[in-house]
């Protein structure tokens, strides 16, 4: 598992469903059942796809209906607002705090 973990919006309640990992789920067979990207997966729950799961593990699944971005070195609010097409206050009204850390995880609706 990365030792980095992710800075995911205060209110990822309503970005994120829970998911309890069972015997043979895999970050692939999840992401696939969930149609969603597998290394979006991974890097939400601060995973590398190569990473092992264990059953009882509880991850995060991102809700359809709102587009992921994951901070970069170098990444600034303007940069991350023009990536989502919307004003950077709209970027740090949806987001609550914006760190811009390496890895934090910012949410807009689609």
């Amino acid at each position: 598992m990365k030792e980095d973990r992710q800075i995911v919006p205060k209110n990822n309640q309503n970005y994120y469903n829970y998911y309890t990992i069972e015997k043979g789920d895999t970050l692939y067979g999840i992401a696939r059942r969930y149609n969603i990207n597998p290394e979006l997966l991974a890097s939400l729950n601060g995973l590398s796809m190569e990473d092992y799961i264990y059953p009882n593990q509880e991850i995060l699944i991102p809700k359809s209906g709102y587009s992921y971005y994951i901070t970069k070195d170098g990444d600034t609010v303007d940069i991350v607002a023009n990536m989502f097409k919307i004003s950077s206050e709209d970027l740090i009204k949806k987001n609550g705090v914006v760190y811009l850390a390496e890895g934090q995880v910012l949410v807009n609706p689609r």
